[in-house]
């Protein structure tokens, strides 16, 4: 009895993974049905029906056809998936550990010219060397740029999803594939009793030999490496926690809308709206969110940014001032020394507000950095952390910006049909416009620097 029900095998475009599944498939008990979710083929080309599914079945319930390979499939089935095949797909298999990870890499480089070399001669795979086609081809920097970036960001996604799980994968880089050893390593991971005897000798490489030999312009590896920055340099390291999808606060109506708020952001107006259109819902969780989705077809998602200075504000207003954030509020008095009115009252003069949020926005930029040791509050996070945290789940259809909010919510209302709603001016406004300063134009860049750069913001008062 093996300790998982099946396994997925993430992989890209010539990266060996036919090699790999070959192997694989050659262990008793194993069997790897390809590239079932790809787009385009239905697990290999020319294959028009799987398990009594056509692909238009599988486009409509993909999970339809995972169920039925796990239940239909003698002994441990499993299939390849690459960064553009399906991926709702992924929301069943990264969080299940009785799903086993296989993660084959290769030299992105060489993994570029050999897909480049497959599109210009139509060879996909070579098992008579007789056979084999060959050309030269241009190599394409900012294309081979954008495979990296590609790439990098769907292994960035594995990674955190089996960190977040406490979850392993077996990982194989394209030379493990001649190493009879590892490949019974790997049988031993999924916890097969079989073992290879020898390796797969079916396919043949295509494209051995040096790069250079392979490019009709070899000048443009210089040019692509100096691109690269292989040590990451140019990432700005970001110590504020990574947030969840947010899921149980977003909000959905009949008209097919979905809401996902940011905390101290203008939302009022959005749930007035939704409440006049009819079926105003909250509460989802994972599931019931991917139903109602189902149940709406053309649905539209969307957030709304706000300028961080006022967002900051806002937050300080309502945490602080009104003591929604009792713990918090203590720390600014205890540790950072601010004078604050008792719970709900004014401050004595605009000068005394002005004092007390400037403390509170040092005290976001240290939160935000990862040096108070307190949990980051939602209303304090940055947007960027926020939005990437609903991305999570599923990226949104659109960022709407406050300054522009009747005219973005206008355009969201005609997608749908319905009547956009009356957006007035916010209190917050004229709320931060009474205390506003230099100091305070400075000490939100500080501390919201990743919105401001990211989203690019501008001084709030110009």
């Amino acid at each position: 009895m093996t300790r998982f029900h099946s396994f997925v095998l993430f992989a890209e475009m010539r990266t060996g993974s036919n090699l790999l599944e070959a192997n694989l498939n050659a262990l008793p008990g194993v069997h790897s049905h390809g590239e079932v979710f790809n787009r385009y083929i239905l697990g290999k080309k020319d294959r028009t029906e799987l398990f009594g599914l056509t692909m238009a079945d599988r486009d409509r319930d993909p999970l339809l056809l995972l169920r039925k390979l796990r239940e239909e499939t003698d002994g441990l089935p499993g299939f390849r998936f690459f960064h553009d095949h399906d991926l709702r797909i992924l929301d069943e298999v990264l969080p299940d550990p009785g799903c086993a990870k296989i993660i084959l890499t290769r030299n992105p480089l060489e993994s570029y010219v050999s897909w480049k070399i497959a599109q210009a001669t139509d060879q996909w795979k070579l098992t008579n060397p007789k056979r084999l086609k060959t050309a030269k081809v241009r190599f394409d920097v900012s294309e081979f740029l954008q495979h990296l970036q590609d790439i990098q960001a769907f292994q960035l996604l594995l990674l955190n999803a089996l960190q977040t799980t406490g979850q392993t994968a077996f990982y194989l880089d394209y030379d493990d594939l001649g190493s009879l050893d590892v490949l019974n390593g790997l049988a031993a991971f999924l916890g097969v009793e079989g073992r290879l005897k020898a390796l797969d000798d079916t396919l043949k490489k295509q494209n051995p030999g040096p790069l250079e030999d392979k490019l009709e312009n070899p000048d443009a590896l210089a040019e692509a490496a100096a691109a690269v920055d292989v040590f990451n340099l140019g990432r700005t390291p970001s110590f504020e926690p990574r947030r969840a999808a947010g899921i149980p606060t977003a909000m959905a109506c009949d008209a097919g809308l979905l809401f996902f708020p940011i905390r101290s952001g203008p939302d009022a107006v959005i749930r007035d709206w939704f409440a006049a259109l009819g079926g105003a819902t909250q509460g989802f969780e994972q599931k019931s969110l991917r139903q109602w989705k189902r149940r709406h077809p053309g649905h539209r998602s969307f957030t709304v940014l706000r300028h961080p200075l006022l967002r900051a504000h806002a937050a300080f207003r309502r945490k602080i001032v009104q003591a929604e954030a009792p713990d918090l509020r203590r720390i600014l008095i205890n540790g950072f020394l601010a004078e604050l009115q008792p719970p709900g009252e004014p401050f004595a003069s605009p000068a005394a507000e002005r004092a007390a949020f400037l403390i509170f926005l040092q005290y976001c930029r240290l939160a935000l950095g990862g040096q108070t040791g307190t949990r980051v509050d939602p209303a304090l996070a940055s947007q960027t952390a926020l939005v990437q945290g609903f991305a999570s789940f599923q990226p949104l259809d659109h960022l709407l910006r406050e300054d522009r909010l009747a005219e973005g919510l206008g355009a969201l209302a005609a997608e749908r049909g319905v009547s956009p709603p009356r957006v007035t001016d916010d209190t917050a406004v004229a709320a931060l416009l009474s205390i506003w300063d230099e100091t305070l134009e400075f000490a939100a860049a500080e501390a919201y620097a990743r919105d401001y750069m990211g989203f690019g913001f501008t001084r709030w008062k110009a």
